[in-house]
């Protein structure tokens, strides 16, 4: 006759393999979120000052509205005085 027990250490260890698998996941998609909004700033910033430079080569109205939509100023003074700060 034989006598066979179960133990439950698989089931723990599958348990927690699930666990850290899960934080490992949510850790990565964390990662990878701030790294995308990061990178948008930065794309940002290189946005407006490349269209800074440009404005003080060519005053152009394209310009101003890219900067206009860039910046948040609607007036083209406020703009330049946004660009000499920029360009600096």
């Amino acid at each position: 006759m034989k006598l066979e027990l179960k133990t439950e250490n698989e089931n723990y260890s599958k348990s927690f393999s699930r666990f850290f698998g899960i934080i490992i996941f949510l850790t990565l998609i964390f990662i990878l979120c701030d790294v995308g909004l990061k990178l948008g700033i930065i794309s940002r910033k290189y946005k407006i000052e490349y269209n800074c430079r440009l404005l003080s080569v060519e005053k152009s109205k394209s310009y101003f509205k890219k900067l206009s939509k860039l910046s948040n100023l609607k007036n083209n003074k406020q703009i330049w005085e946004f660009c000499r700060e920029v360009i600096k």
